[in-house]
């Protein structure tokens, strides 16, 4: 019962891949011309999320400056969810509000013109990241939205130059599968433009 329970699993998201593959590959696309447009020009990705989305987001920054697969020249990325001290102090306050704003403020801070933020939300629904992506935006930045199903919140808040990346699916777990996936073809596509196709092994 448990084995089958577990196979499961492996089915339900291998269903899933399959059928969002040819949906999600144009804005994953968009999203490497996006990214790759960015640090070809000096710019940085600023990367955030909530709970283990956070741990993506983390995982993404790493990829981009330690590098993918392949060996390559740094790109500039920041993780926003880092800063364990930055995010404690608003919680500290104890208002809502501030801890809103926690990644706003560091968008604020360190964002500039032609930078990108990537804000990763099963729901769309982060009060924090609607207030990134609404600073984001003051920056004059792109955003590409991670999310789930229509994109919550988020996908309205998102202009022509923005890309969303909406997983078709409401199972959370389902959904950070695919995000992860899709960090991972973000990462490999970037790698590809900079430096040259590569057989995938």
């Amino acid at each position: 019962m448990l084995e089958q329970r577990i196979q499961q699993h492996f089915i339900d998201s291998a269903d899933l891949k399959y059928q969002a593959a040819q949906a999600l590959s144009h804005p994953i696309a968009a999203a490497v011309q996006a990214v790759l447009a960015c640090v070809t020009s000096g710019g940085k990705v600023l990367a955030c999320g909530n709970g283990p989305s956070a741990a993506e987001a983390q995982q993404f920054a790493a990829f981009c400056v330690a590098g993918f697969e392949r060996e390559r020249p740094e790109l500039a990325a920041l993780a926003l969810t880092a800063d364990s001290t930055l995010l404690t102090t608003a919680a500290a306050g104890g208002s809502n509000d501030a801890t809103a704003q926690q990644f706003a403020r560091q968008v604020r801070a360190l964002g500039q013109a032609g930078d990108v933020l990537l804000a990763l939300s099963v729901t769309g629904n982060d009060a924090n990241l609607l207030a990134a992506t609404e600073a984001a935006h003051e920056r004059d930045m792109t955003v590409v939205v991670l999310t789930g199903r229509t994109g919550g919140k988020l996908a309205p808040l998102l202009r022509e130059t923005d890309v969303l990346i909406s997983v078709p699916h409401d199972r959370a777990a389902r959904v950070r599968e695919v995000h992860a996936l899709a960090l991972h073809c973000l990462c490999d596509g970037v790698d590809a433009q900079l430096l040259g196709e590569q057989e995938i092994p």
